[in-house]
């Protein structure tokens, strides 16, 4: 009896100690994350399966999987994030987890003109890179179709979106995609607050970002909703669940992101 005892608590030691690891790796390390939308196409496809660079930042309650568990104030050990990277972060009033990429530094000026983005009144400048072609389909755990630029392609027709090479100030470039004109294509200026960041998804005419405020958008983000930074998909797939080998898209296995 008593060594059945001795068992059972042995277990429960384990599986403590196991969630305790877990914990701290989560918090501290790498936060596993998949993409559930198509904001950030092509960059980050639905399905894609990524680790959050927890330490690239610094912390705030935040970083914990529950805030509670983290009762600082602002952060802690922080490093400021550059313009261009891709960030995730919590939503500051929705407290759901958005992936988009940095445009805006604190006191930066952005306006959107056409679909051009401005910053401090500096063009980044768009080249045209062909098109981004993938099949109209229920795509992901939502099944949702995507949005195209072509009109009505019909259940499993190709879906054509306008590509382009975008170069932020300071030369980073990375790629964006265009599908319509939309009524966030041209925007007043938006003068990013201290300690706050703007926003924007690479999909740009299907991302709801830092272009519409809170609550219904993103707005601006405070420092301490910041988890962390994306550099790398490390699996990626095209079906509902992940035991659909057939459709895991093994050109994006480990594929280091700009």
């Amino acid at each position: 009896m008593s060594s059945t005892k001795d068992s059972v608590v042995e277990t429960i030691k384990t599986i403590v100690y196991a969630l305790l690891i877990a914990g701290i790796f989560r918090t501290f390390f790498f936060q596993p994350f998949f993409i559930p939308s198509s904001s950030m196409k092509d960059t980050l496809l639905i399905g894609d399966f990524l680790f959050v660079n927890k330490m690239s930042y610094g912390y705030s309650k935040w970083s914990c999987p529950m805030a509670f568990m983290c009762p600082v104030s602002g952060r802690i050990l922080f490093t400021e994030p550059e313009r261009g990277d891709i960030v995730v972060f919590e939503h500051p009033t929705k407290h759901v987890t958005y992936v988009k990429r940095l445009i805006g530094l604190p006191g930066d000026q952005v306006q959107l003109k056409d679909g051009v983005v401005f910053i401090n009144g500096e063009e980044a400048v768009q080249t045209p890179d062909g098109v981004f072609v993938e099949t109209f389909e229920p795509q992901g755990a939502a099944g949702n179709p995507p949005r195209c630029a072509n009109p009505a392609p019909g259940l499993g027709g190709d879906c054509v979106k306008e590509k382009f090479i975008e170069t932020l100030p300071g030369g980073r470039q990375h790629s964006v995609l265009n599908a319509a004109i939309t009524g966030v294509d041209n925007t007043n200026v938006y003068t990013v607050p201290e300690g706050q960041y703007f926003f924007m998804g690479d999909n740009r005419d299907n991302s709801v970002d830092s272009r519409i405020a809170q609550p219904s958008g993103v707005g601006f983000v405070p420092a301490e909703y910041l988890l962390g930074r994306v550099d790398r998909v490390i699996f990626s797939s095209a079906g509902k669940h992940l035991v659909y080998f057939w459709t895991w898209r093994k050109d994006r296995f480990f594929k280091g992101l700009q």
